[in-house]
């Protein structure tokens, strides 16, 4: 058998429930960090290496190796590392408060401008 095929089933997949992975924590950090689905997370290099490979988990090294490369929404970490998007916001709030990723937040509906706003926008560039 090869090393770690104890843990995965190809027919009922991993072995290792959602909550064995997060310690039983439902929420993320003792703040209780919110992610939305669609909040972009990129990993910060330099708080990672500090961190050292070795105090995180193979799952919170799964989504810095996810999302290194560039910026990802939370729903893109959760298909990309095959875990569900309760585990992820909660291992997503662990490396937050390590520092080791930044997260965008999406801008509220509240804060966009309306409508005739952006047409009239529009209305004034095509009149140039």
């Amino acid at each position: 058998m090869p090393p770690g095929s104890q843990w995965y089933d190809a027919e009922a997949g991993p072995l290792v429930r959602p909550y064995a992975v997060t310690g039983g924590r439902t929420r993320s950090g003792p703040g209780g960090v919110r992610f939305d689905l669609i909040a972009l997370v990129e990993a910060d290099d330099a708080a990672a290496d500090r961190r050292g490979a070795s105090l995180l988990g193979p799952e919170h090294r799964a989504l810095l190796s996810l999302c290194g490369q560039d910026a990802r929404s939370v729903a893109e970490l959760s298909a990309d590392a095959d875990l569900p998007v309760g585990v992820v916001r909660v291992l997503l709030g662990d490396l937050l408060e390590a520092g080791c990723v930044r997260v965008s937040r999406p801008v509220p509906p509240a804060r966009l401008p309306d409508e005739w706003v952006l047409r009239e926008v529009i209305d004034g560039l095509r009149a140039l």
